[in-house]
């Protein structure tokens, strides 16, 4: 459904988007990652036709959208991070007219637009003026415009931004839904959100695909140099002392217990300490009661991702300057 290939987006000084390929399959939700400034919001607007690549090539349904632009926009539904609103104008007027704009036939505008009211929960503040609502009520209003022409494919730029609780709730459970009809490329900054409703994640640093794959894939690429949780019947400090000996385990941290000791314990890189943990306990005659591997959330793997992208360009940055200042 969305197919991008060596997608470049360069600004004088800058590469915003540096060679970057994917694909998007046809009612799949992906959730699009990434510090600020990595270059999600300028793939979305190349992919909504706002601006052109510099190089490379993007195409949304079979359409190109550098060559065939207008066929793109039929079939999207593009909410930027800012939504663009006229604030004087009233929420159904404001959809009215956007219905019209983006060409829904006369006979159906009507039930368009109350149908994307009521999905994302506008009915209630449809004569109210634009300008009045508060921020999670104009980001509604943006994400009703989005349904308006009942679009194949939507791009959703941060799409919870200044919403409450119960409405990001709501929004979640809404594009949930709506991945069951549609094509969804979601940017956002919530990543227990993006566990709980994308299928696949696409984690973006310094406009470079670091990583992308289902969240199962990317704990177990992960599996090497997890830390493990270990509970033990034993005195804290001995047991502490026994942990921090074996040659596989870089660091040990008491986290409590009551009746046994529990530890998280960080092994050396890429090395799985398990097995040397057990003999070690076992040997000193201790019971185990649990030992198991920590799970890491979607935050532990973009922390480690973005942070491991950002030691390799410090790196290449030290080792261009010591070639330079040795020439």
């Amino acid at each position: 459904m969305i197919g991008v290939e060596h997608l470049t987006k360069a600004y004088p000084g800058t590469v915003a988007v540096d060679d970057i390929s994917f694909r998007v399959s046809d009612r799949e939700i992906v959730g699009f990652l990434g510090p600020n400034g990595a270059g999600k919001t300028t793939t979305l607007r190349i992919l909504s036709c706002f601006i052109p690549p510099t190089s490379g090539s993007a195409t949304v349904a079979g359409f190109d959208v550098f060559k065939d632009s207008l066929s793109v926009r039929k079939l999207i539904g593009y909410l930027p991070e800012n939504v663009p609103l006229y604030p004087e104008m009233r929420a159904q007027e404001y959809l009215t007219f956007r219905a019209r704009l983006k060409g829904v036939p006369h006979r159906e505008v009507r039930k368009r637009v109350g149908y994307a009211m009521e999905r994302c929960g506008v009915e209630d503040v449809r004569r109210r003026i634009i300008g009045q609502l508060s921020k999670g009520y104009r980001q509604r209003v943006g994400l009703a415009d989005c349904l308006l022409n009942n679009p194949r494919i939507l791009l959703l730029d941060e799409p919870t931004i200044g919403l409450d609780p119960g409405q990001i709730r709501q929004v979640r459970e809404l594009i949930r839904e709506l991945g069951e009809d549609h094509t969804v490329l979601l940017c956002t900054h919530i990543l227990p959100e993006v566990e709980m409703i994308c299928h696949r994640v696409i984690i973006i640093n310094n406009g470079k695909i670091v990583a992308s794959d289902t969240m199962e894939s990317l704990r177990d690429g992960f599996k090497k140099g997890r830390a493990i949780i270990v509970e033990v019947k034993a005195d804290p400090k001995e047991a502490e002392k026994a942990l921090t000996g074996i040659k596989s385990v870089r660091a040990v941290k008491l986290l409590g217990g009551n009746g046994a000791s529990q530890f998280r314990i960080v092994p050396e890189a890429h090395l799985d300490p398990r097995e040397d943990v057990f003999r070690c306990l076992a040997a000193s005659g201790w019971g185990v009661t649990e030992m198991r591997s920590e799970v890491l959330t979607l935050e532990d793997i973009f922390v480690r991702v973005t942070a491991s992208e950002r030691q390799r360009g410090a790196q290449a940055g030290r080792e261009k300057l010591e070639a330079t200042q040795g020439t």
